[in-house]
């Protein structure tokens, strides 16, 4: 496959920023946000366990909803598309067969051969309380958010992060009461406004060898 250099991916990461304004009058092309849905799809999580269920909210009352759940943000219902981005609540011995079963079909190998794999999952996973597993799982979502917001980036689509919400109310207006899963972050993903002014300010960051160790 042909990969981007490094100088376009840097150059991606320093046109993104967390889009304040979406032109509400341009939408994603549908193959643009296949794109995007599939790259969450392949995002990375601890085993594999995919602890998590992403929902593209398409509906535009449920968004007006959400919206109300926003501090009344914008972004919610004039980006193009909304995704939220949930955590599975409880992870069990079924839901690491699940997996192990998956991984075999997938891969092809027999069942036998990821015994001692399914094991050491298992024994991660009880050895934690169910809220250290909670935030854990929690932690696996934004691997996810990070993939996506580069992703988007890379082609060309804004996006922000959303954490200003209530994920009580994103849970009620999206019916995940009960389901297992409950609303962690989401994201707004679409066309910035020419007229958001925040769309050109340079990137704040500390001097490079402040965050960055080296050790040789």
């Amino acid at each position: 496959m042909n990969h981007i250099s490094h100088t376009q991916l840097i150059d991606a990461l320093q046109w993104r920023y967390a889009t304040k304004s979406f032109d509400a009058a341009k939408k994603l092309p549908a193959e643009l946000i296949s794109s995007l849905i599939e790259s969450l799809h392949l995002s990375p999580s601890s085993f594999g366990l995919q602890p998590w269920k992403f929902i593209v909210v398409e509906n535009p009352g449920l968004r007006e909803e959400l919206r109300n759940h926003s501090w009344g943000q914008a972004q919610v219902t004039d980006a193009s598309h909304f995704i939220v981005l949930a955590v599975k609540e409880k992870i069990d011995a079924t839901d690491v067969q699940e997996w192990i079963e998956c991984l075999a079909k997938t891969q092809s190998t027999p069942l036998e051969k990821l015994a001692p794999l399914q094991g050491m999952i298992m024994q991660f996973v009880t050895a934690m309380s169910d809220d250290q597993l909670l935030q854990w799982s929690t932690r696996q979502v934004y691997i996810a958010l990070g993939q996506l917001m580069t992703s988007a980036a890379v082609l060309g689509v804004d996006s922000c992060p959303m954490e200003g919400m209530s994920p009580e109310g994103y849970d009620l207006t999206l019916s995940l009461k009960n389901t297992g899963y409950r609303t962690v972050v989401a994201c707004a993903l679409g066309y910035r406004c020419e007229s958001d002014k925040y769309a050109n300010a340079a990137k704040a960051r500390f001097p490079l060898e402040q965050v960055v160790s080296v050790l040789r």
